[in-house]
């Protein structure tokens, strides 16, 4: 499905309320001033409030993707777009993006 791209500046949050951001930005395409991102860009996510081991088994601690755009690319990697998918880890719950840019769509 075409969607808007992820660029560093997008608001991206574990399914707990924990803010994630990209420890890998595309260097040499910009998208509203703020780096491009792809998929194998790994998130790191703080805050997440969800209880550590017996109670629980989080907090969640990163996120890897397992989709992303099928026709753009950037580098030869594919750019992550508004509906792509990641996993959290330990918990297994989904990232979810909240806000990215407006401009600029992807399929």
């Amino acid at each position: 499905m075409p969607g808007f791209l992820l660029n560093a500046g997008s608001l991206v949050q574990c399914a707990h309320g924990g803010s994630a951001k990209p420890t890998l930005r595309n260097p040499r395409v910009k998208v509203m001033g703020q780096n491009v991102v792809t998929r194998v860009s790994i998130y790191t996510v703080s805050g997440c409030p969800f209880p550590s081991p017996p109670n629980g088994n989080g907090p969640c601690l990163m996120a890897q993707w397992t989709t992303a755009a099928l026709r753009v690319r950037c580098n030869g990697l594919p750019v992550l777009l508004m509906d792509s998918q990641a996993t959290c880890n330990p918990t297994g719950t989904p990232l979810v993006i909240a806000f990215t840019q407006p401009r600029v769509k992807g399929m």
